[in-house]
């Protein structure tokens, strides 16, 4: 007969795959809502069970050992073959319930989607959403994430896809830098003025501003007076008078309602990305997943 697997060992295949595939402890740990002595503790007492050193370790790093690979790899496909199971019989039920992880960037999940949870979760009070904000890029697979919001197309083949939005990209000031300074009437007269660019996080690299000029699209990176790496820092410069930026439509409406930004070059803005919202094949058909992205549509209305 089959020896049946324990849960114990089970429980430590989970946290072992977790921490290989995160590359550390602690972010298996913070994934899994337990302590990292309590990720560590189930491994070793895994490697123990299996007479199997799984991992190398040093005081920077985490490393699989050759054993530790090919556990790693076999213990993914039987993870997502459980969890296929699991989302097929949650698929089954007619109203949406449980937990709903959320994945998204910073500024879309602080400035869109947290706004707009308490109304999901009156209309769809037997969900309980986990929302996860990181401008990193987050294996969906890999950390058991239903469904994230993204910015661009879809690039991961295991994942569904749907386009929510076009992303505006425009122009904004202060009314009080433009009363000191003046209004900008075309893209080529910014480089008169003060400007202000965001750099990206992931990549290190500057905002590239986008016009469209006489049926092209003009590109360049400004000769900025304040460089910053978070959107809403951007926003808060500009509203401070600290020069023109440039920002995305959903990011800068609230300052302009209130009258603290102006909008600049209108006619010369474009599109410059999309939102998307994607989840993996699992989860494909399940009431939680089907509800949020419905939802979450309404949030873009058509441009």
């Amino acid at each position: 007969m089959t020896e049946q697997i324990s849960l114990e060992r089970l429980t430590g295949i989970v946290a072992f795959t977790r921490a290989a595939s995160l590359g550390s402890f602690t972010a298996a740990a913070r994934s899994l809502s337990v302590s990292p002595s309590a990720v560590s503790k189930t491994i070793r007492r895994l490697e123990r069970q299996l007479g199997l050193s799984l991992f190398t370790r040093t005081t920077r790093s985490l490393v699989l050992t050759p054993e530790g690979r090919e556990l790693h790899e076999r213990a993914l496909h039987l993870l997502r073959a459980v969890e296929d199971v699991v989302q097929s019989a949650a698929a089954a039920q007619a109203e949406p319930a449980g937990t709903l992880k959320v994945a998204a960037p910073l500024p879309v999940g602080t400035r869109l989607l947290a706004p707009a949870l308490p109304e999901f979760r009156r209309r769809y009070p037997k969900v309980q959403v986990d929302l996860r904000l990181s401008d990193h890029f987050i294996n969906l697979v890999d950390e058991g994430i239903d469904v994230a919001i993204r910015i661009g197309h879809l690039a991961d083949s295991r994942l569904v896809s749907r386009t929510l939005a076009p992303i505006r990209l425009g122009a904004y000031a202060s009314p009080a830098y433009l009363a000191a300074r003046g209004t900008p009437r075309r893209p080529d007269e910014l480089s008169r003025h003060d400007c202000v660019n965001l750099r990206y996080q992931t990549s290190g690299q500057l905002l590239r501003w986008m016009f469209e000029v006489d049926g092209r699209i003009v590109e360049f990176t400004p000769d900025a007076a304040i460089v910053v790496d978070v959107s809403d820092a951007v926003m808060e410069v500009l509203v401070a008078g600290g020069g023109i930026g440039m920002a995305a439509s959903w990011i800068a409406a609230p300052y302009v309602r209130r009258g603290m930004l102006v909008p600049l070059l209108g006619e010369y803005s474009v599109d410059s990305s999309v939102i998307t919202a994607v989840w993996p094949e699992s989860r494909r058909g399940h009431p939680n997943v089907k509800a949020f992205v419905a939802f979450v549509q309404e949030l873009f209305p058509p441009a």
